[in-house]
């Protein structure tokens, strides 16, 4: 009985010191899953760059959704700013689309304008009729590796972040605990980022960006709708005013500035090749013979 003891007692030290030989520790673990991300990640980006240039057929292989963002420039004349603005609000408020920015001068005004995608072309259309296009450009980029890449790598992160999660209630020692957890905050700073990423692109990639800049009429021509015909006729004569006024002050300073240019002018010619003569009388001093013959002597 007591041998049946002791070999009981012996099975069960040794069945205890294989369980714990195999069984890591959550730090070994957490080094073991930060391997597996890093070799997915390096897998990843080398299988991207492969494909790099050939997503048409990467797309069509996986049927995955295609990813664009589209950007347009467009600048366009009008006849009226403030039929026009009126316009462009109502095409905004009609679409769902928002303005990001907006800028005004006194006969032109800018918009960055975000439009959901799927109504990308009609907005477009209609925003044409305001005016007489001037000049229009787009562009579409596919990001549809880089979208699902993204994407991919954040559900990968967080399944991760749940693993470390799980390994702080099996960690044994003050060192094992505070490890795993410089690894979770790292993992969280990296989802972090990889979030705000992703967020972004899908941002761009669910609304379009619309450049638009309306040109209106100068000034001088410009008719706001509350003037009467009077205040108009008053607007167009003030502006004449100016335009004399200008041509006279520009005569006056002409009479002031040119006419004393004028008189010098006029005196030094008299001085020189006029009644005085200077230049005349200084060639006949040197061509008389007298000086050819002292020159000659000398």
């Amino acid at each position: 009985m007591k041998k049946l003891i002791v070999v009981s007692l012996l099975a069960a030290l040794f069945a205890l010191g294989c369980s714990n030989a195999e069984a890591p520790s959550p730090l070994a673990l957490s080094d073991h899953v930060l391997m597996q991300e890093s070799n997915s990640a390096l897998y990843r980006s080398t299988y991207t760059s492969d494909f790099e240039g050939e997503s048409n057929e990467f797309t069509h292989l996986r049927n995955l959704e295609r990813k664009l963002v589209k950007e347009a420039y467009v600048r366009i004349k009008v006849g009226s700013l403030n039929r026009a603005d009126a316009h462009i609000s109502s095409l905004i408020s009609k679409y769902n689309a928002h303005t990001a920015s907006t800028h005004a001068e006194e006969n032109i005004y800018a918009y960055l304008i975000r439009v959901p995608s799927a109504h990308y072309d009609a907005f477009m259309a209609e925003m044409g009729g305001v005016g007489r296009l001037l000049n229009r450009t787009e562009r579409t980029l596919d990001v549809t590796l880089h979208y699902y890449d993204l994407e991919g790598r954040l559900e990968t992160k967080n399944e991760l972040l749940k693993t470390f999660q799980s390994y702080l209630a099996r960690a044994r020692t003050i060192e094992e605990i505070l490890a795993v957890e410089e690894r979770i905050a790292m993992l969280q700073f990296d989802i972090d980022m990889t979030g705000s990423q992703f967020r972004q692109l899908e941002n761009k990639v669910d609304y379009a960006t619309i450049n638009l800049t309306l040109l209106g009429p100068p000034a001088l021509f410009t008719h706001d709708q509350g003037e009467t015909f009077g205040q108009l006729i008053k607007q167009i004569i003030s502006y004449f005013g100016i335009f004399f006024f200008t041509i006279f002050l520009i005569i006056v300073g002409l009479f002031v500035c040119g006419v004393p240019v004028i008189l010098i002018f006029i005196f030094v010619v008299w001085l020189l090749f006029g009644r005085v003569g200077l230049v005349k009388k200084l060639w006949t001093y040197i061509m008389s013979p007298k000086t050819k013959m002292r020159n000659v002597n000398e």
